[in-house]
């Protein structure tokens, strides 16, 4: 894993800006406490904080090739290439020496023996930054799937770069500042790809390069979904996903550090659980560690919602039983939830308000308290968008909506939409018309659409489902990946997801949606290929959510922020808001939901830290 950082000016001699280049580098310390580094040129400056995963001695970064003397390349690197060994193996073949065993130097010398074609042979999750001296030209590279962030500013002589904003936004030079079209970003539920929120910045597209040289930036795309016929039947199916799934766990175990699994006791997570018990038994390694959260009294007296119908707690105690994991389940409560101090850490680590509250703040303290004892985990995470598991997937409303199936869904249980229970419903309604919330979801509902790949002579289903999965995979994943890079990273935890390797995404993506529900089920293809690993009652679950807590004590002090908000005339969200509606929230006597007292509280809380500029 890691944090990087870096600028390009082709006008100034940055040998002479280290001290600016240094305080890029400490915001990103969070993400890589083990060690740090700058390597600075003439036109080029690259920042390092690593966390350290494979290779402890030897992978410290920035690294670089010399060859007669000089240097051809360097990199600033953050994640890991899983199938690194293999490209080693390979480069080996062809000439190339290696000084250390770190996948980073793997993808240094793939870099020099493949050119930019390179990208194509990786297999990982992966954010990094190549400068090559005699062409005096930068690679920004990121992963197919998006799993780790890279932003970067251009400027009028070159570019910053950074993976988190805050890496940029500690440039002199650079102020916070969102527009309209910003704020709509903000607000609308949608990750578009690219897209920043702060005005001028941008984020690396997954499965992109940006090219940076003197003339100016270029963008080019190495990967994207596609649609390919799909030929298989149904046993053969199962069997593929099955074999895939058993080689992705086994790469993404190798560490030279503490491992773990995070265990929610849902079928995804307890799937990568059992089978990572099962790998790391046959080669000695075992028991697997897992991890989970519970909210304190929450089990025993938890009341079943529209949104989750079984607490968490018995199902992974089951998984673990049956896996033989070594468990532990880590109990939060609401004075740790509510804690100024833990809300304030969940926004630096964002970088923006957080419209999931205590959602958000539960994972940060999960994470802490997992990174007290492992240094990796591996997660369930994105299992819903590739085998189709959401509720929404299924509901035909969702489906035929013309919009994002996730916005009809959130709409019909109050968690975000236009209505008095949505996300939006204390922002000002005269803010919401200048950003024009609505024609901003639609014209990135249409531009989304515009990409989907088809195959000729799809049933009308088959063209839906496919149109559904595409905008999953693209638009809705990016949001939660986003989210368990920064609350992980935020600790110097690095998480792992194997359900977004490519090839598992690719193969999925062309299974016609009659095989993925060939049950009559969400995630039939899933289920069917690992029931030998799990316990029945796992097995035949019905997802549930990320949990949320149920102590009224929460709503209380979050209605007690939200009058406190009201009575300060220093503060900066209040005049966003829609007063009347804010003030019956605060009183509890309205229906506006939880989430939006926790977007309007994150929104002050941002823009009094961050002192966020307001272009509208």
């Amino acid at each position: 894993m890691c944090g990087i950082t870096g600028w390009i000016s082709y006008d100034k001699d940055l040998t002479a800006e280290r001290e600016v280049l240094d305080a890029m580098n400490r915001t990103m310390s969070c993400r890589g406490p083990d060690a740090d580094g700058l390597w600075l040129d003439t036109h080029a400056a690259l920042g390092h904080r690593r966390l350290a995963v494979i290779d402890i001695e030897g992978g410290t970064q920035p690294m670089s090739v010399e060859r007669d003397g000089r240097t051809v390349l360097v990199t600033t690197y953050s994640g890991e290439i899983y199938n690194y060994r293999e490209l080693r193996e390979e480069l080996g073949r062809r000439g190339h020496a290696f000084r250390t065993s770190s996948d980073t130097e793997v993808a240094l010398h793939a870099c020099l023996e493949w050119g930019e074609g390179f990208t194509e042979r990786l297999n990982g999750m992966y954010a990094f930054a190549l400068w090559d001296p005699r062409e005096q030209q930068l690679l920004l590279v990121r992963d197919r799937m998006g799993i780790k962030p890279l932003y970067y500013y251009p400027t009028p002589d070159g570019v910053l770069f950074g993976s988190e904003p805050k890496a940029i936004l500690a440039h002199p030079s650079i102020r916070p500042a969102v527009d309209a079209e910003g704020l709509a970003e903000l607000l609308a539920m949608v990750k578009t790809p690219g897209h920043a929120v702060y005005k001028g910045m941008r984020e690396v597209r997954p499965g992109h390069v940006v090219r940076v040289r003197r003339e100016g930036l270029t963008e080019r795309r190495y990967w994207a979904l596609e649609a390919r016929e799909h030929t298989d039947d149904r046993q053969t199916t199962v069997r593929r996903v099955r074999e895939l799934l058993d080689d992705i766990v086994d790469r993404q175990l190798i560490a030279d550090v503490p491992l773990c699994t995070l265990l929610s006791g849902g079928l995804d997570s307890s799937v990568i659980t059992a089978l990572a018990a099962r790998r790391l038994a046959a080669s000695g390694r075992g028991p697997v560690r897992s991890f989970s959260v519970d909210f304190a009294g929450q089990t025993e007296h938890f009341t079943a919602d529209a949104l989750r119908g079984t607490p968490d707690g018995p199902y992974a105690h089951a998984l673990a039983e049956h896996a033989g994991s070594d468990h532990q389940d880590i109990v939060l409560d609401t004075a740790a939830l509510t804690d100024p101090d833990h809300r304030d850490a969940v926004l630096r680590a964002r970088d923006l308000p957080f419209g999931l509250g205590e959602g958000d703040t539960s994972l940060y303290l999960l994470f802490q308290e997992i990174r007290r004892r492992s240094t990796v985990a591996l997660s369930g995470e994105s299992a819903d968008e590739v085998f189709g598991g959401y509720r929404w997937f299924h509901d035909q409303d969702a489906v035929r909506a013309d919009t994002f199936p996730w916005l009809t869904a959130f709409r019909h249980s109050g968690f975000t939409g236009t209505d008095a229970g949505g996300l939006e419903a204390l922002i000002s309604r005269d803010l919401l018309a200048k950003v024009d919330l609505d024609g901003y979801r639609d014209a990135r509902y249409r531009q989304a659409l515009a990409e989907v790949p088809h195959i000729e002579g799809e049933s009308a289903t088959e063209r839906r489902m496919r149109e559904i999965s595409y905008l999953h995979l693209t638009r809705f994943v990016q949001f939660l990946l986003d989210r368990k890079d920064r609350a992980s990273m935020a600790v110097g935890l690095e998480v792992r997801v194997p359900f977004c390797d490519h090839r598992l995404v690719e193969y999925v993506f062309n299974t016609p949606w009659s095989l993925k529900t060939f049950d009559g089920r969400e995630k039939s293809l899933l289920r069917a290929a690992t029931l030998d690993v799990l316990p029945e009652s796992v097995a035949q679950r019905v997802k549930s959510p990320y949990p949320s807590t149920q102590d009224p004590r929460y709503a209380d002090a979050l209605r007690d922020r939200m009058r406190r908000l009201l009575a300060d005339p220093g503060s900066p969200a209040r005049p966003l808001l829609e007063k009347e509606a804010a003030e019956r929230a605060a009183r509890g006597q309205g229906h506006e939901s939880r989430q939006s007292m926790e977007l309007a509280l994150g929104i002050d809380a941002w823009l009094r830290r961050y002192g966020t500029e307001l272009l509208i």
